[in-house]
């Protein structure tokens, strides 16, 4: 089967994110501080590493998945990109509207989301017809 041109972007995508999250997780166990403006923060929570490597290992099986062009892999994404841009953004609000460290993650999950919901993406997961 040929992987069409817009599914690999979403691979990649969902690869960066995975990296971000990464980064998230590398800054929950305090190895990466946070930056605020001019501000460096060196913070340890052992729970918020938890969640950010559960996250790392979902992003990591859902290129996995997308590779493949599981269709349940775009379902999982779309989902998954949904859930993570409802988090960032309550994030985001309990900030007082301050640029934060989950933006970047923010923008691309929404990234994400929009360019699974392309017609040429969502045609690529659906079964070919029978002959």
């Amino acid at each position: 089967m040929k992987r069409p041109f817009g599914v690999t972007v979403l691979a990649i995508l969902a690869g960066l994110a995975a990296v971000l999250a990464a980064l998230h997780a590398l800054q929950a166990l305090g190895i990466i501080p946070y930056v605020l403006g001019p501000i460096e923060v060196k913070s340890s929570n052992f729970f918020s590493f938890l969640m950010w490597g559960l996250l790392v290992w979902v992003y990591i099986w859902l290129v996995q998945m997308l590779w493949k062009m599981d269709k349940s892999g775009w379902l999982f994404c779309a989902v998954i990109a949904a859930f993570n841009l409802i988090l960032d953004f309550t994030v985001m609000l309990s900030q007082d509207g301050a640029w934060s460290d989950v933006s970047v993650h923010f923008l691309l999950n929404a990234i994400i989301l929009i360019y699974i919901m392309l017609p040429s993406v969502k045609q690529a997961f659906e079964p070919a017809p029978a002959s």
